[in-house]
Order: C-alpha cells, then structure tokens, then sequence
C-alpha cells in the first residue's frame, strides 16, 4: 500500500456514514442476533477458533449480515476478500480464486471470500465458485435479503450453513443509538450531542427493526441541528421525528416480504379476522403494493374461501376489482377496505375448491370417460340416428325440476365431488339438494 492508498483509505474511513463507522470489530461488540451468535451457539464458537466453514447470512437489511463478516475479518488468520456481486463479474471472481489458490499453495493459509448479495449473482456466476467451495479453496460466506433456497444454487446450499438473521428488537436498536451518539471513538461524541430517551425511543420504534436506518437518523439530526444556548445538541422527539418522515417498511414488491405479506392478508381473511386482514391491506398499500394486485387476490380469496356459503362475496370483489381501476389510490383503499372485510366477516367454505380439485385430480390421472348417450347433443347431423340424446329426461318437466337421472359416465356413477358445507346459503343448498332426490325417488 503506497502512501496516498493510505491516505484515500483513512479518509473513507473518516467520512463514511455513521452506520458504517459503527460496525462491531468484535464479537462481544455486536448487538443483537442472539439466536446465533450467543455464546453457545454453533457460529460464536466457529468465528472464536477461527474455524469458520462457508456460510450464508440471511435476513432483512440493516440486522448485521455485513457486520458479522467484518467481524469475521478482523478475527481471522485466513486472508479476507470481499466482493459485491451487484457489481463484480467473472474476472473478479478469477482474481480472489487464483490469489486463493496461491495462497493455500505456498502459506498454506484459507481465503475467505464474502460475496455480499449474493443472490445477485446469476447461475453461472454461482456455478463458477462450486469447484473452489468444494475444495476448500475458498471459505465462501455470502449475504442476501432474498430467500437463499430460492435465489441461490442448491448445490452451494447444500455446502453451506444457513443462518438467518432477525429484525433487531426495540432495546437493540436504542443500545446502538446511544452508543452513536456517545461513543468517542466512532460516534458523534465530538459533536456534543444528547438525545432524549423520547427522541431515542421513537427513532427505535420506526426503524423497524433496521439499525441501518436508526444510525441514519441519528447522524442526519446530529450534523442538521445547530447548538442551544448550552452548547450541545439536543435531539428532541420533532427532531427525530424530522429525520424519519416515513416509518421505514420492509417490503420488497419482488422478495419475500411481498409473499410473506400477501400470505398473511389471504390467511386472514380466510381466518374471519377483519381487523388483521385490514392491517395487512394497510401494510401493503402503505408500501406501495398495486391495488390492482391485491384486487385480484380478494377476488380468488371471495371464491376459494367464501364460495357458496356467500355468493355475494364473489360479486363484492369483482365489483370492487373494477372500482379500484376506475377510480385508483388513494380513494381505492376504502373499496379495498370494504371488500376485504366483507370476505373476512362472511360465513367460510371451500367445497367448490376442494370440488374442482378433486375433478382435476380424476381427469388428470383416469382414462378419459365416455359421456352417457343421452346427455350427448343430438341435434347436429346424423347424431340422433346414434342414439345421442335418446332417453334424456328434461328437468323442468319433473317435480322440483329434478329428474333422477345419471350425469356423470358409467365409470364414475355415483362419485361425489362437490360436498356443500354448513355455512351460510351453502347450508341451505345442502338441504335443498337432499330434499329433491329424496322425493325423486
């Protein structure tokens, strides 16, 4: 390293964000996590003896996936290479793999390789350091916000740990707060700032969990707010309430966020919670979420869940479908809101789901059936004289309009697939199905 490398990279170093400044150099330092790095867990003891196997770090952003493999860095004796793979190609990768292979070659010493976001690596970026995590070439530590089972290759799981991170609760993130603000070595202590513990509480609360975000806020009101007559900085509740205008929400429209949401929106309405159901909405509009998306799930959940019990919920939906393109946000969110806790409140059966299901099933796996001659059209040419529709009974010439007469192919008489409930209208169809075949007979 020449001189003025030196001179660039203490300045970075000096100048970058707080929440970059702040970053743990040891274990002990970190804040939060518990669940895997507390003292008796798996990784703690991994990263203490220095015997770190490839891992991947998953979790929300801002929960510490960076920061424990900064703190893997500066514990380690292998040699430490860090890429990110929103940016870094192929010959990145064949730079730290050969310099690896030197390495382990002539000092006998591992490399650690930390491919942060790692999800954004395509196939065959991830295919390409296979060989080299298999061989032990290189220890491969990767970090991404997306599902990992999802994004990333099945054959680097399957040789990898996989550790998820959680959001950090409220007393995690004001334990970073105040450290920020007081810290004399990394902080903002040279600026002589206090914060109050309303102030601190709030920032804590709308960081959701994202300690990025906290550190944010903490360095904005610091270096925006001037001194008071005592000379220090207060960071009052309006002033942190300035540096978060929006509480931060963790939604990715294309991630698990977005999946995991929408699950827990369908989930309730089915469950008959209005109010959950309604929350999940807000969540999601509040987002950014299109409207027209979660129209066309209320619509699905009207006729998976709802049914027959409620006929009506199907049309509450598709009306309230069409509504929201018409009329658009922010005024939709009332429809929206309507139409959801009309499903959620309405009496629940998913006979017709399970019914077409079942059918499937059977058309899907059985020989193909012949339908019964008299229910075949007799009317184009020569389809009579074959015997098509001879013996049909007309129903609306029977009692009840319901003519005993089988419908389904010889091979599947007498198979029932759609089973009414005991809910709403539904119940009443059951009663009415009974009472004619018992006086058709």
């Amino acid at each position: 390293m020449d001189l003025f490398q030196y001179m660039r990279e203490n300045s970075m170093e000096k100048e970058s964000p707080l929440a970059s400044r702040m970053r743990p150099e040891t274990l002990d330092e970190v804040v939060g996590q518990q669940h895997i790095i507390g003292k008796d867990k798996l990784l703690y003891r991994a990263i203490k003896a220095d015997k770190i196997s490839s891992v991947i770090f998953y979790g929300p952003p801002g929960t510490g996936k960076t920061t424990l493999a900064k703190v893997i860095a500066s514990t380690t004796s292998a040699d430490f290479c860090q890429i990110n793979a929103t940016v870094a190609g192929k010959k990145d990768m064949e730079e730290v793999v050969e310099k690896a292979k030197n390495n382990l070659g002539m000092y006998g010493r591992k490399t650690i390789l930390f491919v942060d976001e790692i999800h954004r690596f395509n196939k065959g970026q991830q295919d390409y350091l296979l060989p080299f995590v298999e061989d032990g070439t290189i220890v491969l530590i990767g970090a991404t916000t997306e599902n990992p089972y999802f994004e990333v290759n099945q054959a680097l799981i399957s040789r990898s740990i996989v550790f998820e991170l959680k959001p950090l609760d409220n007393n995690d993130i004001l334990k970073l707060i105040r450290r920020a603000v007081y810290d004399e070595k990394k902080g903002m202590a040279g600026y002589n700032a206090d914060i109050d513990d309303e102030a601190a509480e709030f920032l804590a609360d709308v960081s959701n969990g994202d300690a990025r975000n906290a550190l944010n806020a903490v360095e904005l009101a610091v270096l925006t707010t001037p001194p008071s007559n005592d000379g220090k900085i207060h960071i009052t509740l309006s002033v942190a309430q300035e540096c978060i205008q929006k509480r931060v929400l963790k939604y990715d429209k294309t991630g698990d966020n977005h999946y995991d949401t929408i699950s827990a929106f369908i989930k309730s309405m089915r469950g008959s919670d209005p109010d959950a159901a309604v929350y999940y909405l807000a969540r999601m509009l509040y987002a950014g979420e299109d409207a027209a998306f979660i129209a066309r799930r209320i619509m699905i959940c009207a006729s998976e869940d709802v049914g027959n019990a409620d006929p009506n919920a199907l049309q509450v939906a598709v009306a309230a479908c069409e509504a929201v393109e018409r009329i658009g946000m922010p005024e939709a969110r009332i429809i929206l809101a309507q139409a959801v806790t009309y499903i959620a409140c309405a009496p629940k059966s998913n006979a017709a789901y399970l019914a077409i299901d079942a059918a499937m099933d059977v058309v899907r796996s059985e020989k193909t059936a012949a339908i019964p001659a008299h229910l075949r059209d007799a009317h184009y040419k020569g389809a009579a004289k074959l015997g098509h529709g001879a013996g049909y009974m007309y129903a609306h010439d029977y009692k009840n309009h319901y003519a005993d007469q089988q419908y389904l192919p010889d091979e599947l008489a007498g198979t029932t697939f759609y089973r009414p409930g005991d809910m709403g209208y539904e119940a009443q169809m059951k009663v009415l199905q009974k009472k004619i075949r018992e006086e058709a007979k």
